[in-house]
């Protein structure tokens, strides 16, 4: 039997980003809770199914065991992320910094409107940037006039920063 290849961990545990908002926070928080909440059922299914007896090919047990490993996995992950997360805060708008919603014209042409929050909460199609992305380092810093160069792999892209919320 061939044993599968394996990265080490230090390429396969993303670290997780700590910044967010109260709002995901507390949605993390009612997820854990709703994990919690679920457990002991699946706790018991499995408790229930290992009274069949052989474990090599009772096929409900091993489905419920990985189950049960599954939630464990996630509640271990959602407590990490909650014990360690910093909620941003809003405060002074006459710089950007993470939390702030920017308007900026982009190539003198387009006017576009960005929230640079932490990476776990991104959508890049509603607007919500990552402090890490290109644009929101760039951006983070920078004042009400101020002109910003991002560099891309396949061109400069300019900025000017309108408005800062």
């Amino acid at each position: 039997m061939q044993l599968p290849h394996r990265k080490p961990p230090q390429f396969s545990e993303v670290e997780t980003d700590p910044l967010m908002t109260q709002d995901k926070f507390d949605s993390l928080t009612k997820k854990l809770a709703g994990l919690y909440a679920g457990r002991p059922a699946v706790a018991n299914e499995v408790h229930r199914l290992a009274q069949n007896g052989d474990f090599s090919e009772n096929a409900e047990y091993q489905a419920a065991k990985g189950k049960l490993r599954g939630i464990n996995f996630n509640i271990e992950k959602l407590e990490y992320q909650l014990s360690h997360a910093q909620i941003i805060k809003n405060g002074n708008i006459s710089d950007v910094s993470i939390g702030h919603t920017v308007t900026v014209l982009v190539g003198g042409l387009a006017e576009r409107t960005y929230t640079i929050l932490g990476s776990a909460e991104t959508n890049p199609t509603a607007g919500i940037i990552s402090h890490t992305s290109p644009i929101g380092a760039a951006l983070l810093g920078a004042r009400v006039g101020d002109e910003v160069k991002i560099n891309l792999p396949d061109r400069v892209l300019e900025m000017k920063i309108l408005e800062i919320k």
